[in-house]
């Protein structure tokens, strides 16, 4: 990996329910954990906790209106994840290709009488 890649950011979107509940945000807009955790299988306070590390990550800020805390999604920090998600996937698939490369290469090496075109 480089140093482009940012590891707390990775840690956050890593985690299934933080997933989910980015994707929840992306589609209302905002919401309390409270809302959250209605609409998911885990309680109020394993929502916060993780909203906690979606804000360390800059992932997600919360707004104090009131008693209430409500979250919204930072878009361009979520856009910085899929361009970092994009660079490490083109990575693996130039790794991936060049090992292909080799092992067929040494599949050749092993058959030599493979790569001869058949007599009539």
């Amino acid at each position: 990996m480089n140093d482009d890649v940012d590891d707390r950011l990775w840690s956050a979107v890593g985690d299934p329910m933080r997933r989910q509940m980015i994707d929840l945000l992306l589609v209302d807009g905002v919401a309390t954990a409270t809302v959250l955790a209605d609409r998911l299988p885990v309680t109020r306070q394993a929502v916060a906790k993780h909203l906690a590390v979606l804000d360390r990550a800059g992932l997600v800020h919360p707004t104090s209106v009131g008693r209430e805390v409500r979250y919204r999604v930072d878009e361009a920090q979520l856009a910085r994840a899929v361009t970092q998600l994009n660079a490490v996937g083109a990575a693996w698939d130039r790794r991936m290709q060049r090992i292909k490369r080799l092992a067929e290469a040494i599949q050749q090496a092993k058959n030599p009488d493979n790569n001869q075109p058949k007599q009539k």
